[in-house]
C-alpha cells in the first residue's frame, strides 16, 4: 500500500512538471544559417522561444509542400510563442554574422524534424 502511494505520488509529480508531453533544448544557430523544426509530415505543434543571444531571429512558417508565411522578428532578449499547423515547418534564422542562440520550449506532437541549413 505505501509503496503504490509513492509510485502514484511519484507519478503526479512528473507529469505535472511537464517532463512528458514537451521538447525542451537550447539550441545555436551559425551566423546567416537557419534552424529548420518540423520539416517532416506531423500534427500541429506551439513553441515557446527566447531569443537568448545578441542577433535578430527571423521566425516564419513554411508548409512541407511549398511556400512560407507569418514571418516575426524576435530582438535579443524577447519570447515569441508560436502554433503551427500540421504538415508545416518553424524556421528559425539567424539574421546576424554572431551565432544565435534561442531557448525553446515545444508541446503538441514531438515526432519533428530538426535540421540546419
Amino acid at each position: 500500500m505505501k509503496k503504490s502511494i509513492v509510485v502514484a505520488l511519484l507519478f503526479i509529480c512528473t507529469v505535472s512538471c511537464g517532463v512528458f508531453g514537451s521538447l525542451n533544448s537550447n539550441t545555436s544557430i551559425k551566423p546567416k544559417e537557419k534552424f529548420v523544426l518540423g520539416n517532416n509530415k506531423h500534427g500541429s505543434f506551439k513553441t515557446h522561444l527566447k531569443n537568448e543571444g545578441v542577433t535578430v531571429l527571423k521566425i516564419y512558417q513554411a508548409p512541407i509542400d511549398g511556400g512560407t508565411y507569418s514571418p516575426i522578428l524576435v530582438n535579443p532578449k524577447e519570447t515569441a510563442t508560436i502554433k503551427t499547423e500540421s504538415n508545416t515547418a518553424l524556421i528559425i534564422e539567424n539574421t546576424g554574422d554572431e551565432y544565435a542562440s534561442v531557448t525553446l520550449k515545444v508541446k503538441g506532437d514531438l515526432n519533428l524534424g530538426m535540421t540546419y541549413n
